[in-house]
């Protein structure tokens, strides 16, 4: 087990890895809350890694009954001390809901389609603040907070070891007027900006191609450096999101991703695309 910058990453590995321990010791989730004093709810919370502070005193009893001994039982504790860890998402309330960003700060590569809105890691500050009005936001603080945060959820992209992007947006959400035209001259030029980026790839799909896989709606593949890890599905909703990470889930929308980038034009062809849009502006 590798550790992790990641909190949420942290959690998600503890959760594989005492569900893992468990059932090479023979072991319901009954019977070993039944042994510890514990609920199976509290058994089934860390197994699914949704206990945001796990105890360590209750691990440390988990893998006494479970017989691990070190040094594998360290490796697992400090998973969990880790796990306790708050990741700088956490100070903004209220604008990030559930373990997503969690998960994208971790991920080494991030696959995304969007037929609506421009990308979140790809949008500029004045572009976010006028999508965060359109959601009924009005307190000028509270929309200063929710640009900050967006704008900190972009450093990924411009660290060392930033993850392998690729974006593939439907042209309908690149003429859909957002703010004023400075607004959207301004994002655009965000998008062509990123063109000498390696890791970055945007591609763009014309209203011409006409229907196409993905007018279902947003999603983004999440992948991980570490082999434990699985990769995940993401699909935005109004109050969290869907997880999907059944290796079922994730060969379809691989599929999906490899038909939406045959259908998008080149990342030249794109960018060069872009520049004749802010012309028309």
């Amino acid at each position: 087990m590798t550790n992790s910058g990641s909190p949420t990453v942290r959690r998600r590995r503890l959760a594989t890895e005492l569900r893992r321990l468990r059932e090479a010791a023979g072991l319901t989730m009954e019977e070993v809350a039944q042994s510890l004093d514990l609920s199976r709810a509290t058994i089934s919370r860390l197994e699914a890694g949704k206990t945001a502070r796990p105890r360590p005193r209750d691990i440390r009893d988990i893998l006494k009954l479970y017989k691990v001994g070190d040094p594998q039982r360290e490796a697992v504790m400090d998973l969990a001390r880790g796990a306790r860890e708050r990741g700088w998402w956490e100070q903004y309330k209220g604008v990030f809901t559930g373990t997503y960003v969690g998960l994208e700060a971790e991920a080494s590569s991030i696959d995304t389609f969007e037929p609506l809105v421009i990308p979140g890691l790809l949008q500029t500050s004045a572009y976010t603040a006028e999508l965060t009005r359109a959601s009924l936001v009005h307190d000028p603080a509270e929309i200063d907070k929710h640009v900050e945060a967006r704008m900190r959820r972009q450093e990924i992209l411009q660290r060392p070891n930033s993850p392998r992007y690729r974006a593939i947006i439907d042209e309908a959400a690149l003429l859909r007027p957002v703010g004023d035209v400075e607004v959207m001259r301004g994002q655009l030029r965000k998008l062509i900006d990123t063109h000498p980026l390696e890791h970055v790839t945007i591609q763009v799909i014309p209203m011409s191609t006409g229907p196409h896989i993905g007018l279902w709606g947003q999603f983004v593949i999440l992948g991980f450096p570490d082999p434990s890890d699985r990769n995940v599905v993401y699909v935005e909703t109004p109050t969290d999101g869907l997880y999907l990470e059944e290796p079922e889930h994730l060969e379809r929308y691989n599929l999906i991703m490899q038909r939406l980038v045959a259908d998008a034009l080149g990342a030249d062809a794109s960018i060069a695309y872009l520049s004749e849009l802010i012309d028309r502006l």
